[in-house]
């Protein structure tokens, strides 16, 4: 008998990606997304259907959490839907604050919370959720957006505790640069003070000679941790955040943004 996955932000990039794979890979699909009567390559796939959902509007969560339990079984939640706001927070909007946080944290406790019952009652279930490298490091310019990380890996981690009774399992993915069109829905926003930080840091990251992984690498990463039977809490995938991470761990926290100030300052 064929598996089930639930995903979210699954129009584009690593979303539609991991709805590409896990149906080629036998598993029945269930992709959602905000208007799912624009999406023409999944709607074509034998194993994928197509569910309406945006993440902050919290009635469609309950409706839409239903309809696909009503289908049959759900054996994985993947949490992708989310986009990223940058620029400094001296320019930020309240409504553009409140709208990161429920994207891209809130809509992501929300849909899980839906399920907890379903899958408390079969004692099965597993949650994966991407997150970032933005959720390990902190970078210029994206307060809101790694704060929106950050609070997703707290709560994973106390929730992976609290579901492990019921035979639940949570992970999160935790990709750096990743080719998609991310930067065509990301919000920017400026201040004239902070404009040369920010420059700085967005020739840092839009470096040609950065390692960038593409989507379809990442929802492989997706598949493993749906797959691997670990109780792993933390994929960090893609060679770039890999490194980086890497020297943060050893040099400890306040070594390491040391080292970020002096990258930003050769830029």
């Amino acid at each position: 008998m064929s598996k089930t996955i639930f995903i979210t932000g699954a129009s584009a990039g690593i979303g539609k990606a991991t709805a590409k794979l896990f149906a080629a890979q036998g598993w029945q699909v269930l992709a959602t997304m905000r208007r799912p009567e624009n999406e023409t390559e999944l709607s074509q796939l034998e194993r994928v259907r197509l569910l309406p959902l945006d993440v902050t509007n919290p009635a469609q969560i309950a409706a839409t959490v239903q309809q696909a339990l009503a289908l049959g079984p759900v054996d994985v939640v993947f949490n992708n839907a989310g986009y990223s706001l940058l620029g400094p927070l001296e320019a930020t909007t309240d409504e553009q604050l409140v709208r990161q946080l429920e994207t891209n944290f809130l809509g992501v406790v929300r849909v899980t919370q839906a399920f907890i019952p379903a899958f408390r009652a079969r004692r099965a279930g597993l949650f994966i959720t991407t997150s970032s490298s933005a959720g390990l490091m902190a970078f210029p310019v994206s307060s809101v957006y790694d704060a929106s990380k950050w609070a997703l890996e707290g709560w994973s981690e106390s929730l992976s505790y609290e579901l492990r009774e019921f035979g639940i399992g949570i992970k999160n993915i935790e990709p750096g640069l990743v080719a998609t069109d991310a930067a065509q829905r990301s919000v920017f926003v400026a201040h004239p003070a902070y404009e040369a930080l920010a420059s700085k840091f967005f020739a840092f990251i839009s470096n040609p000679a950065n390692v960038v992984s593409t989507p379809e690498q990442i929802a492989q990463v997706v598949y493993e941790a749906a797959t691997d039977g670990t109780n792993t809490l933390r994929y960090v995938c893609g060679e770039d955040v890999k490194a980086m991470y890497a020297q943060r761990l050893a040099a400890g926290d306040e070594a390491f943004r040391q080292g970020i100030q002096q990258l930003l300052a050769a830029q």
